[in-house]
């Protein structure tokens, strides 16, 4: 009777769709609590993360192991929006035109959302989980850049891995001088900038 009543549809919603619903609430809270300008990610805390969603806290622990698991949900799930995003913006542009087209969604994405810029590439938040994460995301990204630039005609060789990552730790720190106002320029000058380091890569020479 229990498990009847657990997957028991609510006013026509099934028990998983609110669940995941939920979860979705629960992920918006994180960033808007972890990428608040002022804010420690130290200080976060179950209770502030369900009162931020509106739920009570039982429904943490539907989702969620601890807090680590969460704050590391909730950058995966921005990291993967801005992937789906950034691939659909360079699959539609033509091969000249595709590092500026995945620059240009990025600086979009992160001025247009404060909070997902300060939780991807504000220096300020040490929290260990977010520095992890940080890595893991600078390690995919530079091997999506190496193998852009394979496809773009770069020899493929530890040169241009090393490169890649290289690459990817500059625009992150660009962005992230940007972001803080350290760096003045506007949208566009911005893109060149980032759209002119990727290019170089696909077009260093071999080794001889």
């Amino acid at each position: 009777m229990a498990l009847m009543a657990q997957v028991r549809p609510y006013r026509g919603v099934g028990a998983g769709e609110r669940v995941a619903g939920r979860r979705r609430a629960l992920l918006d809270a994180g960033l808007e609590l972890l990428g608040a300008a002022g804010k420690d990610p130290a200080e976060l805390t179950v209770r502030a993360i369900c009162g931020q969603a509106g739920l009570g806290v039982r429904y943490f622990y539907e989702s969620f192991t601890d807090k680590d698991q969460f704050v590391g949900a909730v950058f995966d799930s921005v990291i993967a929006e801005i992937a789906a995003t950034t691939q659909a913006a360079v699959s539609s542009a033509p091969p000249d035109e595709q590092a500026r087209a995945a620059m240009a969604n990025i600086v979009r994405t992160v001025s247009a959302d404060t909070r997902i810029g300060r939780l991807l590439f504000n220096v300020e938040l040490s929290n260990t989980v977010i520095v992890r994460k940080r890595a893991e995301s600078s390690a995919l990204f530079a091997a999506l850049l190496f193998a852009h630039a394979g496809a773009h005609g770069a020899v493929e060789n530890d040169r241009v891995k090393a490169a890649s990552h290289f690459t990817v730790g500059g625009v992150g720190q660009t962005i992230s001088t940007w972001l803080s106002g350290d760096v003045k320029l506007d949208h566009h000058e911005l893109v060149d900038v980032l759209a002119a380091m990727i290019d170089q890569l696909a077009a260093m020479p071999p080794q001889t």
